[in-house]
């Protein structure tokens, strides 16, 4: 499935329409070139939860979790990871237990695509906008956004 996102505005619906199906177990992997608006939708998932304030890219800190939300959060962004162990070592999956994933750069942590939870989406610039290319795994079936 193909989604335009010319504008912010549509990134944030787009991002309000995850965020209202999203489930405790899901994984949102936002993949795409530096610039493409991985964080930018992750954000707007983020704010559609209920999150209120500022939201600091994981960048450096690679996860950042937000526990108090509708749907418990852990945003990670493994541009850093030079091997996908290194998700491990940092405790990924004692981070999830209970939580949905927004994954930034997936496959630097080695993917999240065979999970049945996964919400795969690859972000393109289209013009001054962006396309997303989204695929749902079997979990997302039948409340794709």
């Amino acid at each position: 499935m193909i989604r335009d996102l010319p504008d912010l505005d549509a990134m944030e619906a787009f991002g309000a329409l995850i965020a209202e199906r999203l489930q405790p177990g899901d994984v949102v992997a936002l993949t795409g070139g530096l610039g493409a608006g991985k964080t930018t939708l992750a954000r707007a998932i983020i704010k559609a939860l209920g999150h209120e304030g500022e939201v600091p890219s994981p960048t450096f800190t690679i996860i950042e979790t937000y526990d108090h939300l509708r749907v418990p959060l852990v945003h990670a962004d493994f541009y850093r990871l030079e091997d996908p162990s290194e998700a491990m070592e940092i405790g990924l999956d004692d981070y999830r237990e209970g939580t949905a994933l927004l994954a930034e750069w997936p496959d630097h942590a080695g993917g999240f695509e065979d999970e049945p939870g996964c919400l795969a989406i690859a972000l393109e610039t289209v013009g001054d906008g962006r396309r997303a290319i989204v695929k749902p795994g079997e979990a997302w079936q039948s409340r794709i956004p």
